[in-house]
């Protein structure tokens, strides 16, 4: 009797541990949502996620079934994303993640959609999902499971990889810069975004021609199908908070911090950046490295000669010198500086009152401040409102800040005491 009751009881625990086992998938613990976590997928729909640029899930070839986010092999390199509802900055991400024989996949993040990008990793980084063992063809360690895609290795020592058909765990760390890349229980690397090292490996390896990879402080998630079936499950979320910080844009001494884009001249002379036109007469531009979208910068300029510029704001370089953002107008008197022009769009959002055409001084210098909050764009010049915007557009634009020579020629501005809050 005591046998058999003991042999219930085994059945009975046993049938507990598998029921509680599975109620556990795509669920969170009490602990967990104190803490702050979210679920990124339900386990039943793809609810909370979209195409890539799309407003639902229509063409990619995804679907949620027996409790997974599931691919089903049908995509390819251009195809096959499907992104989430919500952006994100700073986080910690942990999902479980098995692959087909020879698949091919990756979780990107920060990823921006605009209309000029055709897939989503131009812009966001990717943590690496594949077949090591069975993938048809030779690959490089970053191209690997775990890897940093194109950037960053995963230390073997610490790399240990489930068979395909087998699950994985993963989690990624991104911390105002900070990012660490963890596979089944080990940190497999780790490393500091947009630091020297960063944007050397970025600007001579796939990205080089690939402008505004990795820039974004914020953007989206995106799982791909690469044509290989790849299964996805207890993907959850917690947002770290974002540390405010200061940085003096200019050193003083070099350009280091900033790229150039176009044939005009950029250069350092006395502790001055300046601006000036060169043989080609054409639109230059000198763009910092990073990201900034909510900021108070000041900084102080000299118009000489012709002083046609500006100081861009969430902005980008779409090719070449084509960029897409809005500017915080610089120009000779009587052409609204500090008034905001927006770039391949809607052109002047925002033109200074003439009454206030005499705060700009001629042949002196001008202190210029710019507060971007949100939806909210206010400037100064010499401690003088003259804009006080609130638009929708501006809340929705991410990228860098970006200094301008015009075309036409003749244009010389010289530029001193930048100076950025992060809020």
């Amino acid at each position: 009797m005591k046998q058999r009751i003991s042999f219930l009881l085994v059945i009975i625990i046993t049938g507990l541990s598998f029921s509680g086992c599975k109620q556990g998938q795509n669920k969170l613990t009490d602990q967990e949502a104190a803490d702050g976590w979210k679920l990124l997928f339900d386990g039943k729909t793809l609810n909370g996620w979209r195409d890539f640029k799309g407003d639902s899930v229509i063409q990619a070839p995804w679907v949620a079934e027996k409790g997974t986010l599931t691919s089903l092999g049908k995509g390819s390199d251009s195809t096959g994303y499907i992104v989430t509802e919500k952006q994100y900055e700073n986080f910690i991400i942990a999902f479980d993640w098995k692959i087909s024989d020879g698949g091919n996949s990756g979780l990107l993040y920060h990823v921006v959609e605009r209309p000029e990008y055709k897939v989503p990793y131009v812009t966001g980084p990717e943590y690496q999902l594949i077949d090591d063992a069975g993938f048809a063809s030779p690959i490089e360690e970053w191209q690997k499971a775990g890897a940093d895609y194109a950037m960053y290795i995963c230390d073997p020592a610490k790399k240990k990889l489930m068979p395909a058909g087998e699950w994985n765990t993963s989690k990624i760390v991104f911390d105002n810069g900070h990012v660490e890349n963890w596979l089944n229980g080990e940190k497999v690397l780790e490393f500091e975004a947009w630091s020297d090292d960063w944007f050397s490996r970025k600007g001579s390896g796939k990205w080089e021609n690939a402008p505004e990879y990795g820039l974004a402080r914020s953007g989206v998630f995106a799982v791909q199908d690469h044509g290989s079936r790849v299964w996805f499950r207890n993907m959850k979320i917690k947002e770290l908070p974002r540390k405010p910080g200061q940085e003096s844009l200019f050193n003083g001494k070099d350009l280091t911090g900033w790229d150039v884009y176009g044939t005009e001249l950029w250069y350092v002379k006395d502790g001055e950046l300046v601006c000036e036109s060169g043989p080609d007469k054409e639109y230059g531009y000198l763009g910092t490295r990073k990201y900034y979208n909510d900021f108070d910068l000041s900084l102080e300029f000299k118009e000489e000669a012709n002083g046609n510029s500006g100081v861009f704001i969430r902005s980008y370089i779409k090719k070449g010198v084509e960029i897409s953002g809005w500017q915080v107008e610089v120009a000779p008197p009587g052409n609204d500086t500090g008034g905001i022009y927006e770039s391949y769009g809607r052109g002047w959002i925002y033109q200074i009152p003439e009454e206030k055409e005499n705060i700009l001084k001629k042949d002196d210098w001008n202190k210029m401040r710019i507060k971007v909050a949100g939806d909210k764009v206010t400037t100064w010049l010499n401690g003088e409102v003259m804009t006080d915007l609130t638009d929708q557009k501006i809340g929705q634009g991410k990228g860098r800040i970006l200094l301008q020579i015009h075309s036409g020629g003749g244009i010389k501005v010289r530029w001193r005491n930048f100076n950025l809050s992060e809020l």
